[in-house]
């Protein structure tokens, strides 16, 4: 069985998958829980999820995971800039989620109060669960998968010359040869290969 490389298409796409997955599903956990005492509260235990404590955590990951996408299927330079967008959305989903496993009280403070319609925060007394540490990992795996992306990108190929636009194709010598677009404007079926003469 043949070995992915760290900066082929397969195994580059494969990995922001996994990690936008990751931080898509991190959306809906728990990833701070805590108590509140406080005088309409009164001492009560509450909990944020991702999309309460983060809310780009889900938008972030999509666009990691369409990043990833269209550099699978585009050209070199649109290749690079979407390489540079998924490495982005990595480094904003990791700065987030570090922020809130650092500071959980400031964190779950603001959806406490956001839900008795104050602004500002509540002070709590939270702790982190493991969530915003696993969404940590799949930023690093995005950005990885960036990195990997960068190095590995000039020799990717598109979806195939059968998509590309028709044009000239080259020959061995440099002479022109018809492609398999202009074969089918002729009306020629590229697909039937010329049977060997026999004498």
């Amino acid at each position: 069985m043949k070995r992915l490389r760290p900066t082929s298409k397969l195994f580059v796409i494969l990995l922001a998958l996994v990690g936008a997955g990751l931080l898509l599903t991190s959306g809906g956990r728990t990833w701070v829980t805590g108590t509140v005492d406080d005088p309409v509260l009164g001492s009560s235990r509450i909990t944020g999820t991702g999309t309460e404590l983060a809310t780009g955590v889900v938008a972030l990951a999509l666009v990691a995971a369409a990043a990833a996408l269209a550099s699978a299927t585009s050209g070199p330079v649109v290749r690079r800039i979407t390489l540079v967008v998924l490495a982005l959305a990595a480094v904003a989903e990791g700065v987030v989620a570090v922020r809130i496993a650092l500071d959980p009280e400031q964190s779950l403070g603001a959806v406490a109060a956001r839900a008795l319609g104050r602004t500002g925060s509540i002070e709590t007394n939270a702790s982190p669960t493991s969530w915003p540490w696993i969404a940590v990992a799949a930023s690093v795996l995005l950005l990885l998968a960036a990195v990997g992306g960068w190095f590995g990108a000039g020799s990717w190929r598109g979806l195939g010359a059968r998509y590309e636009a028709p044009g000239a194709a080259a020959g061995p010598r440099g002479q022109r040869v018809a492609s398999d677009w202009d074969r089918l404007d002729a009306g020629d079926d590229p697909t039937v290969r010329d049977e060997p003469s026999s004498t």
